[in-house]
């Protein structure tokens, strides 16, 4: 991931329909973050059902913890509900990048290529994991919603990792675009927002 002033790289402008794809995918994915950690933190349905029983400790009635778990679940069904309408938004804008290189627009990295370093076979090499793991996020996905009921345990154990890679690609994303901009491609980050050399 890490950027080298390369064949690759270097001088690279970038068209209105791939920067547009990049920037959508990536605002997808930080949205799809949002939600995530809303879950499993500031709307955890363990958090929100003390929440709830906290409030209604001095009332006249109360719930069993089995009902306040229940509540929450619907208290936060609307944000989650964001997670699901993102990831279909997600599932079309990505597979719009997987066909565009059949029309020879945005061809996917090709590590197997001659005449390139170790370090940019690499990246590329990260780029197709990372479209892997995307893949696999957005299938099982759409099998939660879709797929088989006695499917659903598993296929969300698997899911749920989508975080730890995703966490990952971007931390190495961003470490690598950083280096490139200060030292071995300058420019690159305006060209990502502008598309031209700067």
């Amino acid at each position: 991931m890490i950027a080298v002033r390369n064949n690759f790289m270097e001088n690279k402008n970038y068209s209105l329909i791939y920067r547009t794809i990049h920037w959508l995918i990536a605002i997808s994915f930080v949205l799809l973050m949002i939600t995530i950690f809303l879950r499993m933190y500031w709307m955890n349905k363990t958090h929100v059902s003390d929440i709830i029983a906290d409030f209604l400790k001095d009332k006249s009635f109360s719930l069993t913890e089995e009902e306040r778990i229940l509540l929450a679940k619907k208290i936060r069904k609307p944000m989650w509900q964001w997670h699901i309408y993102i990831g279909y938004f997600l599932v079309g804008i990505f597979s719009l990048r997987m066909v565009l290189p059949l029309f020879g627009i945005m061809p996917l990295p090709n590590p197997m290529q001659q005449k390139i370093s170790q370090v940019v076979k690499i990246q590329k090499w990260v780029y197709l994991l990372f479209y892997l793991c995307v893949s696999i996020s957005l299938v099982t996905g759409l099998l939660i919603e879709f797929g088989p009921k006695e499917w659903k345990s598993s296929v969300e154990n698997i899911h749920e990792l989508s975080i730890y890679y995703l966490l990952t690609y971007i931390a190495l994303h961003l470490a690598g675009i950083l280096y490139a901009d200060f030292v071995s491609d300058k420019g690159i980050i305006s060209r990502m927002i502008g598309g031209g050399n700067k």
